[in-house]
């Protein structure tokens, strides 16, 4: 394959090639090692009937080239006239070349089967450039995303302020399309890594989340999507914690001590694993010190009634002891929550509440027993 030296003024680049991004930068470095050391890799052009002279590939040369006014280029001439052939030339030549961006890739790969001039496979695509199918599909699935966010895709794997991955993108690219796109930009803004944008994504795609919220969690910053999406996973787990069979706090309790009746048919028993936090552990082992003292009690007596009277007299001290007097609570002590957040604090409230009207239930009817033995 001959090497020639071209007039530089009657070359012409091919605005239709499939790389169009420079890089200023990388253009400078190119310009400097070209000026001390010449261009050590010709260019590769295609003959035109007005006899001049259009690029396969080495665009980036020639611009380099061109700025630092060399009156030839080396060039490797090409009779080539065929426009599929010059195309998956021109891809292929690319794809070995740093900077050729994923969505220079995509756009090409959508033209060679979209276009009426090409209308390609992307099975033909990978047998001709050596690419998986995969890869070609991936590629083409950037093209989901808007222009504004298309703009932002970068080559190579750094996390950089305003600009896109392709591996951040990926998580992203099946999300229905009202969140997709401003999600893609927030992650660019706070250049959140790509474990963080698959954790978000997850977030969206997670259909116990209203469309109502997720809407509204798009004002987030990536780091606030992503503290909501740790709340959430642990809010998840506490409830399917929850739902399963718990043991009764009493089984605890050593073998050594037996229960008496009473305490077979206790309604107070409550679960250990219902305890949600700190409080609650608390509350469930002054519990047990009630229920083991009363087991002593019953053990040493020999009055039946007495260790049930004392039980209940430990419950009611307990609780007197332990519960909060009565507050006022105004809306402006409401907390600040919003989406998933909110949902879960409502859905505490509603628990807590229930547990209360249970254990109003229980003491009415201990009232009520009472007032019927006093008559």
């Amino acid at each position: 394959m001959d090497i020639i030296q071209l007039p530089t003024h009657l070359i012409d680049e091919d605005t239709d090639q499939p790389r169009y991004q420079f890089d200023e930068e990388a253009l400078q470095e190119l310009m400097s090692s070209i000026g001390e050391l010449g261009l050590l890799s010709p260019i590769k052009v295609r003959t035109t009937p007005d006899g001049r002279y259009k690029i396969i590939y080495g665009n980036r040369r020639y611009k380099a080239c061109r700025t630092l006014g060399l009156p030839t280029i080396p060039c490797i001439v090409s009779n080539v006239t065929d426009e599929m052939e010059i195309y998956l030339e021109q891809i292929a030549e690319n794809l070995t070349r740093q900077g050729f961006s994923p969505i220079e890739e995509a756009e090409a790969f959508n033209k060679l089967l979209n276009d009426p001039k090409f209308s390609s496979s992307i099975k033909y695509m990978s047998g001709k450039l050596g690419k998986p199918e995969s890869y070609i599909k991936n590629k083409l699935d950037l093209l989901k995303f808007s222009n504004a966010v298309r703009a932002l895709i970068v080559y190579g794997t750094e996390i950089r302020k305003d600009k896109l991955t392709e591996d951040q993108l990926m998580p992203l690219k099946d999300l229905p399309m009202e969140y997709r796109d401003s999600l893609a930009l927030i992650m660019a803004a706070d250049e959140m890594p790509v474990p963080d944008v698959k954790r978000i994504a997850k977030l969206f795609k997670d259909k116990e989340i209203s469309e109502a919220t997720k809407g509204k969690l798009l004002f987030k910053t990536g780091p606030q999507l992503l503290e909501t999406w740790s709340t959430f996973e642990h809010n998840k787990k506490e409830r399917a914690k929850s739902a399963e069979p718990k043991e009764e706090v009493v089984k605890d309790m050593p073998e050594s001590k037996e229960r008496s009746p009473r305490q077979e048919n206790s309604s107070f028993e409550r679960p250990v694993g219902m305890a949600k936090d700190v409080a609650a552990v608390a509350f469930s082992a002054a519990l047990m010190t009630v229920r083991e003292e009363v087991v002593e009690d019953d053990e040493a007596s020999t009055t039946d009634d007495q260790p049930s009277e004392s039980f209940i007299e430990g419950m009611l001290n307990l609780l007197l002891g332990t519960l909060p007097a009565p507050t006022h609570l105004s809306p402006k002590d409401l907390p600040k929550l919003e989406g998933v957040e909110r949902d879960q604090f409502v859905q505490d409230v509603d628990t807590l509440i229930g547990d209360l009207e249970k254990h109003l239930a229980e003491w009415r009817t201990v009232k009520d027993m009472m007032a019927s033995q006093a008559k």
